[in-house]
């Protein structure tokens, strides 16, 4: 009998930490969604990137990461995690995101500091399918080139249509050139699965689009908005007020990057 009692003891304990832990990683997801969001929505506003900002629209995909860091978790290395977002070619209309994880021993942030915020535009379909398998190399499997950024880059010369990715990056405002040749982009199977609370692929996702997450609304209205050319402060005003985005949850957002800035600058120090 005691037996019995340790035995289903021991299972509800499992299943409260397996409870507590899957809540943990939602939490860690869903924040990333929110920083994509913030990252996409600074991108369109930077005066430094007009040619972005009115060539955006083409891109058949976005890759956004909201952190790049020197450093990094991944392989040793330098990277970081993402979500990429597919335009459907007939409609119009913007996928549920998929999550992405991308790193290189050899990534160099060339100026700026430690951590970096990226958005690569996906202009080809080659680009676009090597993205639905498990993993690939830029630079090596795919071309990869830095977007034009400037006051004068719209007037400028405008990037082979060859290129299967444009990558632009900024550290703390401020655009930063980042060297992608060699880094390697990975689907986050496991993610995607706690995210979508189903075993998914990204094709799943991105392509049949058999699996949704409202959560991921916002983000996904942000940059339906970026890629339609809408971007004076009246319009985001009004975007803001119909999604419910307040104030009080952009500062809990900004608080959380500075507390985990904090951390990884005490982390150097001890170093």
């Amino acid at each position: 009998m005691r037996k019995t009692a340790t035995l289903f003891l021991v299972l509800i304990s499992i299943i409260f930490l397996a409870g507590l832990a899957n809540a943990s990683d939602y939490k860690k997801q869903q924040e990333l969604i929110d920083k994509a969001r913030i990252t996409i929505d600074s991108f369109i506003s930077d005066k430094n990137l007009e040619w972005f900002r009115n060539n955006v629209k083409n891109a058949k995909a976005l890759l956004i990461i909201p952190e790049l860091m020197k450093g990094g978790f991944f392989i040793g290395g330098s990277g970081g995690r993402g979500v990429l977002l597919v335009k459907d070619e007939v409609s119009g209309d913007w996928s549920n995101p998929a999550f992405y994880s991308i790193g290189s021993v050899s990534l160099g942030i060339q100026f700026g500091g430690k951590i970096s915020e990226v958005v690569m535009m996906v202009m080809t379909v080659k680009g676009l399918e090597s993205l639905y398998g498990s993993s690939f190399k830029l630079g090596g499997d795919m071309s990869v080139a830095a977007g034009p950024v400037g006051a004068t880059a719209e007037g400028g010369t405008a990037p082979s249509r060859n290129i299967d990715y444009l990558s632009f990056a900024r550290s703390k405002g401020v655009f930063a050139g980042v060297s992608l040749d060699g880094a390697v982009v990975k689907t986050n199977d496991e993610w995607n699965s706690a995210y979508y609370g189903a075993s998914v692929k990204p094709s799943d996702i991105l392509v049949s689009r058999s699996v949704a997450n409202a959560d991921a609304d916002l983000l996904r209205h942000t940059v339906t908005k970026a890629t339609s050319g809408i971007t004076t402060e009246e319009e985001k005003a009004e975007d803001q007020e119909e999604k419910g985005l307040t104030e009080e949850k952009e500062g809990e957002l900004l608080k959380k990057e500075t507390e985990i800035e904090q951390i990884r600058e005490k982390y150097q120090e001890k170093k």
